[in-house]
């Protein structure tokens, strides 16, 4: 367990990176209709990333204890959503 707890946060901070490398790249221009929804699926997505993100970051750097939702189940089902929104993104 002292590894995993050493190894989950830094694999958390590379992937919101590639996340958000990932949004720039593709998120694309908005059309005068409004968001696309592949975009509106993106988006979703990024928040959830990022809340993951936000709350590694502070328990990495800055020892910070999540204020809510302080076992694991919660981020792992914010997990297992994103993994789904990145099958479901591509058929939308």
């Amino acid at each position: 367990m002292k590894y995993v707890r050493k190894v989950v946060p830094n694999a958390l901070l590379v992937a919101v990176v590639a996340g958000g490398y990932m949004f720039g790249s593709r998120f694309g221009a908005i059309p005068d209709d409004g968001l696309t929804n592949f975009q509106m699926v993106l988006s979703l997505k990024a928040f959830l990333g990022l809340w993951l993100g936000f709350r590694g970051f502070n328990q990495k750097f800055f020892k910070i204890q999540p204020w809510v939702f302080k076992s694991h189940l919660f981020p792992f089902a914010l997990v297992i959503i994103i993994i789904f929104l990145s099958q479901f993104m591509y058929m939308v």
